[in-house]
This record gives C-alpha cells, structure tokens and sequence, in this order.
C-alpha cells in the first residue's frame, strides 16, 4: 500500500471552495443520548428547569418521562456536522429560524443531514461564508427517521487555495423570526393544573411578564478549560479551535476558543434566575456570537421580554419571545447592550432572539 493511499484514508474536513448551493450532506455518527450525558451536561452548566431535571415533575404534568435540554439536543445535532461543515471554521457567525418540533427523551438516537443553501466569498479571497440548513432526526423505528429539529446557520471557512475563483454569491432568503404555527410545537398536552410553582422553582407564569421588561439574572458562572474542552467533546464536535492548543497557540487568539454554543447553554442555565417556569425553548428567531469567549472568562446574562403570544389551540402553555444578552467579566444590572450607534457595548458576547413555552 502507498503512503499516497493512506493518506486518503483520513480527512482534513471541507473548505470553503468544497462547497456548492444544493449540495445535500448525511453526517456520520448517529449518537444515543444517555442518562450519562444528560448528568454530564447538568454538570456543565447546572441548568434547574424542572421538566428536563425530574421525571416525577414531568410525568404528572403529562410527559412519558422527563425531556432531554432542548441545548442538549441542538448540540448534539450541531456536533455532527461540524466535521463536514466547520472543521475548517475561522469562526460560527450566526443562527436564524430554528425550530424544535419533537421532544427528544434519554435512549433515543440523533442524526443529522444538511443542505448547503448559500456561498459568499469574503473580499480577502482567504475565507467565505457558508449557509446551511441543517435537520436533526431521532431514529425510533427502523427506517422511519422523526424530524426533531431544523436550524439555518452560517459559519466562515477557509479556503485550501486562496487563488481558487469565487463561486458566484447566493444569499438564502431568511425569515425574521419562526413561524407561529411552530410555536410549542414540541410540548405534549400538558395538565397544567398539576404545575406546581413551589416545585418549578418560580412562581411567575405567562401573565407575569409584561413586554419590555428586563430581567438581570444576577448569577455569573466562571469558565474552567477543562469544562468547555469535555463539553465540546460531549457533542462530538471537532473543531480544532475548541481543543488543539497546539495549533491554536499560533491563531490570532493564541490559545483555545471556547464553543459558541457553550455560551448559549450557560447563558439560559443562568436565566433561571427569573425565568425559572419557561421551561421549553420552542425556536431561535437570530442569534449572534458578538466576541469570542475564553477560559477563565465569568459569563453572566440579562433578558428582555419582546413579545408575547397565546399558542392556537392551547390553554396550557403560552410563549414568550426573548431577547438573551450574555456579557464577559461584566455584571448585566445596567443591561449592558449596544451603544447610542448601535454597536454592541464592550463585554457584550451573545445576543440571542428565542422563543420560550411557559405554562398559563
């Protein structure tokens, strides 16, 4: 066997001009959530909400059993494509219209496939932006894959040879926030009256909650290496910026950047704090990754309610849309946002536009 032939066994990940509009990917490896992962991602970010942390609570509101953390669930999802979609990233830039649409319980198998549905090249002919669509299935019955989540992401890529032509520039069409009609989509019929406020730990509900209020969450949670390292090891996702040290002590950051979606998580974990009955994220409208996040760095987050709205055909839960602002080394009681020019204010890292379920 030649040394040439070896080398083929092995994959450097797909870079920027690999791409092309329509390209459909299937992800390798399918992954069984366990009981083991879902204490591991308790530990990570010490999330409380009642539904995903008991199953008595959840079964006697009208749940089989208790539902994995919708982050848990879009991270796994997110890990399996990233070694055919961003094993190259320069940096995720963002999200929009992501809906969850099935609940997700512990022993059931994820998937994942994508669709490239835009390309542009940046103007420093080094990297470009791909936008995909991605879809998260688990498998139940052989053959019969159930859709649980569907998201469009973009992410910067470099390119294998900066002299490569440029693909001609194709910009999906993205909505500005989800469909309606896909709101709780994914909670069961739920007997609200067994909610029991002393147990879900708030005792505010739908009613509660006016637009434009602020909600600073207080709590700040520091980030260890090892933390963020075992947490994108968790996803499966394996992207060198996140735990090759090695390679990324020469990187513009000289050292390790932390997952964006290691933010997101600890940033709703400490939302609880206010927001402790909105038990169930049903989309994420946008979200953007403002400044990158690293070891050692404590997170802290404020929310602001934007919208609220009653579900077609539910008089159990209602929904609430949310902005999240997550901050570095920053407490959020001023709510620390975007200046008088609209840039977003130092310490700024996340800011997330999502809808949550809380019950009526």
């Amino acid at each position: 066997m030649t040394l040439t032939a070896i080398k083929t066994k092995t994959s450097c990940g797909n870079f920027f001009e690999d791409f092309q509009v329509g390209q459909i990917i299937k992800h390798g490896t399918p992954k069984t959530i366990n009981e083991g992962d879902t204490a591991l991602y308790t530990a990570l970010y010490g999330s409380r909400f009642a539904v995903q942390s008991g199953t008595s609570y959840a079964e006697h509101i009208g749940y089989p059993n208790y539902p994995l953390d919708d982050l848990l669930v879009f991270h796994v999802v997110f890990g399996k494509t990233v070694s055919d979609i961003s094993l190259n990233a320069v940096a995720n830039l963002g999200y929009a219209d992501c809906r969850f649409l099935a609940p997700v319980y512990a022993g059931d198998t994820l998937s994942a496939t994508s669709e490239v549905i835009g390309l542009k090249e940046n103007s420093n002919g080094k990297t470009g932006v791909v936008y995909v669509r991605s879809t998260g299935y688990r498998h139940i019955e052989p053959g019969k894959p159930e859709k649980v989540l569907e998201y469009t992401r973009w992410v910067m890529v470099k390119k294998r040879d900066e002299n490569a032509p440029a693909p001609e520039t194709v910009l999906p069409q993205l909505p500005d926030a989800i469909s309606e009609d896909a709101l709780g989509q994914a909670v069961p019929a739920l007997t609200i009256e067994n909610w029991d406020c002393d147990l879900s730990g708030s005792p505010f509900r739908f009613d509660d909650y006016e637009v434009g209020e602020k909600i600073d969450h207080v709590d700040g949670m520091t980030v260890e290496e090892a933390e963020h390292q075992l947490a994108t090891r968790l996803y499966q996702n394996t992207a060198k910026v996140h735990f090759n040290h090695h390679s990324e002590k020469n990187s513009r950051f000289g050292k390790r950047l932390i997952y964006g979606g290691h933010v997101i998580s600890l940033a709703r974990a400490l939302s609880f704090n206010g927001l402790g009955n909105a038990f169930h994220i049903t989309g994420i409208n946008a979200g953007r990754h403002v400044a990158p996040l690293f070891a050692g760095d404590t997170v802290y987050s404020w929310s602001e309610v934007l919208d609220k709205k009653q579900i077609a055909g539910r008089n159990d839960i209602a929904a609430m849309r949310l902005r999240l602002v997550a901050t570095k080394d920053l407490t959020c009681s001023s709510f620390p946002y975007k200046d008088a020019d609209g840039k977003y204010e130092a310490g700024v890292i996340l800011d997330l536009d999502y809808w949550v379920v809380i019950p009526i």
